[in-house]
């Protein structure tokens, strides 16, 4: 059986990706520091991603989703065979990967679930800003100058400091110019309004990093390297990546996404040049999938998944992981891997130390509705 325990590993590299259309956005501060949020919308499979190889339950509990294919970190992790560059990262220390985390959310709803993600919140919609947002508020800054390269800004990047939006000709082509002439077409049909929202929001949803072979990650990353890299430029960005939602054929779809992952991620640390030392890049998705695989060879929706932290001055090297283990027993409502770790104090524990911001402060403002949870420390 495995029990409950810490587990630190030491060798290999996270993800990161790339997406057909990906959407960034930036907010300027004024410190030397950057950071980078990456959102997996769709619910990434951090059991695959993050595979707990050393569980003796591991084999049977994930069928034929256990091939045997991952970068060994440790006696109890390995991480796929698709984040090459993310594994040479972590043997550098310059990656840091937790496992069996988790929002408040205990649903399975992605909309909700990535609002809860985005806003800091307890339950979706009750809080109306984004902690990405809020964290511009508590740096030292003499210019709240921020940009959301998308079409709109997401939901982390929106509050008190204003955003200003642009799309530029290389993401959102003509199509993307006709869907929102027909939304506007539909904003006033009762009938039909509802109905377009529901598609656009899934057409979202489902937008993946494997485009292009990763070419277009490598590209995104490329692109939000150089904006953060300038002396003047933006010094926190979101980039939004979709595909994750593997219910059917997830053994080629996920590959595909981890590639575009690791491309991305790739891309900015080769941007930042002598500012990657001053860079931090967190990935996290709104939750996990279940342990078992489905009749179409994917997962549904679950609950925990992986989270993971690159950069020049994170702890790297380590895998944190206070560990449930997957026998049935052990899984959270018979059927998905339990969350150990909270992913809202991974977060503030991750801000408040690469900012030099306190802890308590960092929490209270990032995370209001967070209660007696407390920052992870020690990240960087």
């Amino acid at each position: 059986m495995v029990t409950r325990r810490h587990f630190v590993s030491s060798a290999g590299l996270a993800m990161l990706g790339t997406t057909f259309a990906p959407r960034i956005a930036f907010a300027a501060a004024p410190t030397d520091k950057r950071f980078v949020f990456i959102i997996q919308r769709g619910a990434a499979d951090g059991l695959g991603t993050l595979v707990p190889y050393g569980d003796p339950a591991y084999a049977a509990a994930r069928g034929s989703l256990a091939d045997g294919q991952h970068q060994k970190l440790d006696g109890m992790f390995g991480l796929h065979p698709m984040l090459s560059t993310s594994a040479a990262m972590y043997r550098s220390g310059e990656a840091l990967f937790a496992h069996a985390v988790a929002s408040p959310y205990r649903d399975r709803s992605h909309f909700d679930g990535q609002n809860v993600l985005e806003t800091g919140g307890a339950q979706a919609y009750a809080v109306k800003d984004g902690w990405l947002n809020r964290l511009l508020t508590v740096l030292p800054q003499s210019d709240t100058r921020a940009i959301a390269i998308a079409a709109t800004v997401p939901m982390a990047l929106r509050g008190p400091v204003e955003v200003e939006s642009y799309a530029p000709s290389a993401l959102p082509d003509a199509t993307d110019d006709l869907l929102a002439r027909v939304t506007q077409l539909y904003q006033g049909d009762a009938q039909l309004h509802g109905l377009w929202e529901q598609a656009m929001a899934t057409r979202t949803l489902t937008g993946d990093l494997s485009a292009d072979d990763g070419r277009n990650a490598a590209a995104t990353g490329a692109l939000a390297a150089r904006l953060l890299a300038l002396a003047d430029g933006a010094r926190i960005a979101m980039i939004e990546t979709g595909g994750w939602d593997t219910h059917s054929g997830q053994q080629g779809r996920l590959a595909a996404q981890l590639r575009g992952l690791d491309a991305m991620v790739a891309a900015i640390k080769a941007g930042m040049g002598q500012a990657w030392k001053d860079t931090m890049i967190l990935v996290a998705t709104e939750f996990g999938r279940t342990v078992a695989v489905n009749g179409t060879g994917g997962t549904d929706h679950g609950t925990a998944s992986a989270a993971m932290l690159f950069g020049g001055a994170v702890k790297g090297g380590r895998v944190l992981a206070d560990w449930p283990g997957l026998a049935p027993a052990n899984l959270y409502e018979g059927r998905d891997l339990k969350p150990t770790t909270s992913l809202d104090g991974f977060i503030a524990g991750a801000a408040a130390a690469h900012f030099g911001i306190d802890p308590a402060r960092t929490i209270a403002a990032l995370f209001p509705k967070a209660g007696a949870i407390r920052p992870v420390e020690g990240l960087t």
